[in-house]
């Protein structure tokens, strides 16, 4: 298989979706805590990735083999080919699986077993996003789950391999009491910081869905938009994004995030002209990009702010 094939099996183009809630970790973590450890950070970062280049291979497997139309399978046509038979996708699954595992759990090694427990969670959602006799992806269930574990879950999970010995959440074991001690309103800051991430990445997952509502159906996938109409799917489509600005705001209002990350509400404009145009045309080759470039622009003028704010303190 030529690394060209390997990408576009793994969609490496989508994986920015990855990197955004990465990157806002380990800033927050910096300014949260002060802290930052080179070492679990790159080991997590190459355990995310692989395990976000697995996921996507197995929901293009799944939906290669669960198409009933020859239109839907000619979108997978990459698997099947010479050059990528289906045995080939299989095991290229299975070692990805147990690479991003093995990290993982030298991650577990290097931190605690909250790490563990967490991860395991994490691998369980994507795995049966699409597999499994009723996957995730063909429920109304996907914009959530996909929002929050890969916009909140990765943005967690850097912090706090940063910062597990910060007293975020410990697990102690004491004679036969099992005791976990939470700091709740860190965990709520941390919730409030990857709000934007979650709902950015939740709108590209809707916009895809939106796109392809007639062509799901077809093949027997009901996702949100089935059940809420394509209106109605629209409306929400844009509120998540007037959530986003908000959520932004009072993060700093309540000194969550530092005052310099206000000046990335300027994207509002270019993000309310995508929306505008979304509106009009919901066309997968035309306009599901837009929430692509949403995404771009909401969480790069994050990204871009706290660096900024990180080299002025």
């Amino acid at each position: 298989m030529s690394l060209r094939t390997f990408f576009k099996l793994v969609e490496i183009q989508t994986k920015i979706a990855s990197v955004f809630p990465f990157m806002v970790g380990i800033l927050f973590v910096i300014y949260k805590f002060g802290t930052f450890k080179p070492i679990n950070t790159v080991i997590f970062f190459c355990s995310m990735l692989i395990f976000d280049l697995t996921t996507t291979a197995i929901n293009n497997y799944m939906d290669y083999r669960k198409a009933t139309t020859e239109t839907y399978r000619k979108k997978k046509n990459i698997i099947g080919q010479k050059e990528i038979p289906e045995k080939l996708v299989i095991s290229l699954i299975f070692a990805l699986l147990i690479i991003a595992s093995s990290l993982g759990i030298i991650l577990v090694i290097k931190t605690n077993i909250i790490v563990l427990f967490i991860g395991i969670l994490c691998f369980a959602i994507g795995i049966f996003y699409t597999f499994g006799p009723l996957p995730i992806s063909r429920l109304p269930l996907g914009e959530v789950f996909s929002g929050v574990t890969m916009g909140f879950g990765i943005i967690f999970l850097t912090v706090y391999v940063n910062a597990f010995d910060k007293g975020i959440i410990d697990i102690f074991w004491t004679g036969q009491l099992i005791e976990l001690h939470a700091n709740y309103y860190v965990l709520l800051e941390i919730l409030w910081v990857s709000l934007p991430c979650v709902f950015t990445i939740a709108n590209v997952m809707l916009a895809n869905n939106i796109c392809d509502l007639e062509e799901d159906i077809s093949n027997h996938r009901y996702t949100l938009p089935y059940y809420i109409g394509r209106k109605k799917a629209i409306k929400l489509f844009d509120i998540l994004y007037a959530a986003t600005f908000l959520a932004i705001i009072t993060a700093v209002i309540y000194n969550v995030l530092p005052i310099i990350i206000l000046l990335s509400l300027f994207v509002m404009i270019p993000v309310y002209k995508h929306c505008r145009q979304f509106n009009g045309k919901q066309v997968k080759s035309e306009t599901f990009v837009l929430s692509v470039k949403n995404l771009i622009l909401v969480n790069g003028s994050i990204v871009t702010m706290f660096v900024i704010s990180l080299l002025i303190l």
